[in-house]
């Protein structure tokens, strides 16, 4: 069993340098998946930026805003347990090509209606809430296929770092374009530009060459469902891992409520400023990736996680002063940088410790403490800034991150953990 200690501090052994920081692209099927990924994401991006505009634009309401939020996330919570047990046993290649056909189609239903005019804030509602039940399947999933097409498992932190990378890239340039698109042509251009980018990663899947992992056997489904209950609970560092990433996606994932409302009502802006916005958030999420994809070692990112959730709340505070559009630019950047340290650190610790029998169990669980969070926070997000405003419902958020540093601090600081 290996020991991982927390208490080496935030520069234990930042890995072998920037050359490394990319070597998992060596393995070819993982080429094929990190790039048709990386299109994909782009457009999934346009669109998250499309619908929270287009929401707002049709009813002015923060209310709508983090129901729209609510509804995308929350079947994820429901389900990610039942359907990371099904990654187990099912073909994962198979599973994630049918995400990707039915996102596609999802996405093309909204370009329909926009483009007619006929869309209206309930089909908002239901395709959101239709999009979190196709992402309950897609989520675990492809945090699971990673293990079967990187050939050296040494590498999968670094693979799940680029996958990160991937995710946060398109963060950076999805919303940038979709601010510029959505004030040129309309949401709807968004909607169409994402329903054809799946097409890169359903091609990707279609043409890896590899002999996909047998389906898991040898017990009943409700056994599988209660093993991985019962090793999540009895395994202390798992759970304190899940604990992290639950309360820091309440209270982070909250850019989708209340961005477009600091964009046109603190900053007085446009679709251009939300793009800006939610662009700067990336751009600290992306240099958070490529921070962790050079480490080769998870000693030493409890340090790390609790230094971040103090950085996560100084900047959700800073935000809450008199706003300029730099300023706040910077901030979000320190927030999607703290953000992403945090919940990819507490990803990678997860799947590293975790018995490869049951890592698909442990990601599904990560990945409901991690969406199911989320919609509650944006929830709440939408109903606080609604009384009191935007910057000091971040205000708020902060102080409560600085509450959970001190509380990490106790807890992990210090501490010797068993996988």
């Amino acid at each position: 069993m290996e020991v991982i200690p927390f208490n080496r501090g935030f520069h234990a052994r930042a890995g072998a340098g920037l050359r490394h920081a990319f070597r998992s692209l060596r393995y070819r099927n993982y080429r094929l998946f990190f790039t048709g990924q990386a299109v994909s994401l782009i457009g999934t991006w346009m669109q998250q930026v499309a619908v929270s505009w287009l929401a707002y634009r049709l009813t002015g309401s923060a209310i709508l805003l983090g129901t729209v939020v609510f509804c995308a996330q929350i079947p994820v919570f429901f389900l990610s347990p039942l359907t990371g047990a099904l990654g187990d046993r099912w073909n994962r290649r198979n599973i994630l090509l049918g995400t990707q056909i039915f996102s596609m189609l999802q996405a093309f239903i909204f370009f329909l209606l926009t483009v007619t005019g006929i869309i209206a804030p309930w089909h908002i509602i239901a395709l959101s809430l239709a999009l979190g039940v196709i992402n309950s399947f897609e989520m675990p999933t492809r945090q699971a296929f990673l293990m079967e097409i990187i050939d050296d498992k040494k590498d999968l932190p670094n693979a799940i770092a680029l996958n990160s990378a991937a995710f946060n890239s398109s963060r950076l340039i999805g919303p940038a374009i979709a601010g510029i698109v959505v004030a040129v042509a309309g949401e709807a251009v968004c909607f169409a530009v994402n329903s054809a980018s799946y097409l890169a990663s359903a091609w990707a899947l279609l043409i890896m060459r590899f002999v996909s992992a047998k389906n898991y056997s040898g017990k009943r489904f409700l056994d599988d469902l209660h093993e991985g209950f019962r090793y999540v609970r009895h395994n202390r560092l798992v759970r304190d891992m899940l604990a992290v990433v639950a309360f820091t996606s309440f209270f982070s994932m909250m850019f989708p409520v209340l961005l477009p409302i600091f964009a046109s009502e603190v900053l007085m802006g446009d679709s251009h400023t939300f793009g800006f916005l939610v662009s700067g958030a990336g751009a600290g999420a992306l240099s958070a990736t490529m921070f962790l994809a050079m480490r080769t070692s998870i000693k030493g990112l409890g340090g790390v996680i609790n230094l971040c959730m103090f950085s996560l709340a100084a900047a959700f505070m800073l935000l809450a002063a008199p706003p300029l559009l730099f300023t706040v630019i910077i901030m979000l950047a320190l927030a999607g940088f703290s953000t992403i340290v945090v919940i990819a650190s507490c990803n990678t610790i997860l799947q590293t410790v975790s018995e490869s029998d049951k890592r698909g169990r442990v990601i599904s669980f990560y990945i409901m403490a991690f969406t199911g969070a989320a919609p509650l926070g944006s929830l709440a997000a939408g109903y606080v800034s609604h009384r009191i405003g935007a910057p000091f419902t971040f205000f708020c958020a902060g102080l409560a991150c600085f509450a959970a540093g001190i509380f990490i601090f106790f807890r992990l600081r210090g501490k010797k953990y068993r996988a």
